[in-house]
């Protein structure tokens, strides 16, 4: 079934060719949908960042980003993760499956890491579109070893490189600064 609100154009773009215009966008978009600013998003994300956009007759509708981290669940060694951050929709879109069609596109374009992550709140949104929910305890890794992390809800995907995960066991994932996860 076609989307009620038309068909979006996607485009993938590393963050260092993503053009003034269209960070600024991008920044406006993530403010408006997730009320909060996000005037520091470029500051924070990596030079290896890279940028999902969705246009819906010309006009940037839906972003995300994943930049390379390196989650380690149990005793693996750490695996190459495609952690995204900064999905957003129009707000005057939101719940016309825009989203969704982000997602599974993301999820395509993911699949050559071991593994994806994420942090959200929306976590029945993501598990329908394949992401599941890590159960075990997770942990940030320091030059002191491993602290224990916040209540946050980290998700991964399954990606056709993963190897067998126990999503009971603990996961870890190097220290960031900003928001860790």
């Amino acid at each position: 079934m076609a989307n009620p609100v038309g068909d979006m154009a996607f485009s993938v773009v590393a963050v260092a060719d993503l053009l003034a215009a269209d960070r600024r966008r991008v920044v406006s978009l993530c403010t408006r949908a997730f009320g909060r600013s996000f005037a520091g998003l470029f500051a924070l994300v990596p030079p290896d960042s890279t940028h999902l956009l969705a246009r819906l007759d010309g006009r940037l509708v839906g972003h995300a980003c994943w930049m390379t981290r390196w989650l380690q669940p149990g005793d693996l060694p750490p695996l190459r993760t495609a952690y995204v951050d900064a999905v957003a929709i129009a707000p005057d879109l939101q719940g016309h499956g825009l989203g969704s069609d982000l997602i599974a596109r993301l999820n395509h374009e993911l699949a050559g890491f071991e593994i994806g992550g994420l942090s959200t709140s929306r976590v029945t949104f993501y598990q329908r579109l394949g992401w599941q929910p890590w159960r075990g305890p997770t942990a940030v890794r320091t030059a002191g070893g491993l602290e224990p992390s916040s209540d946050d809800t980290i998700m991964i995907l399954r990606t056709p490189q993963s190897p067998p995960l126990d999503l009971d066991g603990p996961l870890s994932i190097e220290w960031r600064a900003g928001s860790v996860w």
